[in-house]
């Protein structure tokens, strides 16, 4: 019988990692849902929750996975307004990669009885963008459905 090994701890990092895109010659949408955001209220120090959905399309580089799983977990513990929040992250992910396209979406969880959605974009110089797909017939519309 043999023993498990102890797994790696797992921390918060404020960086993301890539690899390099396996199709940089052809646009297409990476979709990425986040359905478990935490940061704190920077007033009442209270938490904050949100889905967050990422998508872009890459140039020469993609995100992985697991480090952005990190770095958003990385927020857990800040105090942000929910407008700062998701325009940080689109920021590190355009610098990080500086994708053709790239549009993050936060649905931020009922506080004081208001919802409130921030979605911020990024466009390279010179690129357009091909005809939309229809997320909706593929059920990627609603994330309940995934």
């Amino acid at each position: 019988m043999s023993e498990r090994q102890p797994s790696i701890q797992s921390q918060p990092q404020t960086t993301l990692d890539t690899f390099p895109n396996p199709h940089s010659g052809r646009d297409y949408l990476i979709h990425i849902q986040i359905p478990e955001f935490t940061c704190h209220c920077p007033l009442t120090g209270q938490p904050d929750f949100a889905h967050f959905t990422i998508e872009y399309i890459a140039d020469q580089t993609c995100i992985e996975l697991k480090a952005l799983k990190m770095f958003m977990w990385s927020f857990r513990d800040i105090g942000a307004f929910h407008e700062k929040v998701t325009n940080d992250v689109l920021d590190k992910i355009v610098a990080t990669i500086s994708p053709r396209f790239a549009r993050v979406t936060a649905r931020w969880n009922v506080r004081g009885g208001i919802y409130t959605n921030v979605v911020a974009e990024h466009q390279a110089d010179g690129w357009t963008p091909k005809p939309a797909v229809d997320l909706a017939r593929f059920g990627l519309a609603n994330p309940a459905a995934v």
